[in-house]
């Protein structure tokens, strides 16, 4: 895709990259919390998502879990399965990481750091945490997230 680099950066911050970094073995991982939002009838659904990969970025793995609607979790349930899948990873380095974008299909949905689509000339390219689209990164592909 036109302007999107092969790999970019995530800058750690106690924000949306809280829980980003490597593992014992150097594979690198990045723990979020994709959702998709109520509209209209549709309830919308929240999300755990752990992402591993290679020391090169590419995935090797997205753990999803459906939570449902953010109106009927449990949180308590939903911050243990969180500290679970933290947990699972080992021991782990926080600190930024290097991947590339990625899409994976889950519950009849897309996931990853996917490329925006450009519908005009006056779009930047972008690379977008989806579902949720809370975090997009932009040239000068520096690590940095607007949200």
């Amino acid at each position: 895709m036109n302007g999107i680099p092969e790999t970019f950066p995530i800058n750690h911050d106690d924000y949306h990259a809280k829980h980003i970094g490597r593992t014992a073995d150097g594979r690198q991982f990045f723990l979020t919390t994709p959702f998709v939002a109520p509209h209209g009838k549709e309830p919308g659904a929240e999300f755990i998502a752990l992402f591993t990969f290679d020391t090169n970025g590419k995935l090797l793995e997205a753990s999803i879990d459906n939570l449902g609607p953010r109106a009927t979790i449990d949180r308590e349930a939903a911050s243990i399965l969180y500290q679970q899948r933290l947990e699972s990873l080992g021991d782990v380095e926080i600190c930024d990481i290097r991947v590339a974008p990625f899409t994976t299909a889950r519950f009849g949905i897309d996931f990853g750091l996917i490329p925006r689509e450009c519908e005009d000339e006056d779009d930047e390219p972008a690379i977008e945490l989806q579902p949720g689209n809370f975090m997009a990164f932009f040239d000068p592909w520096d690590g940095d997230y607007d949200t």
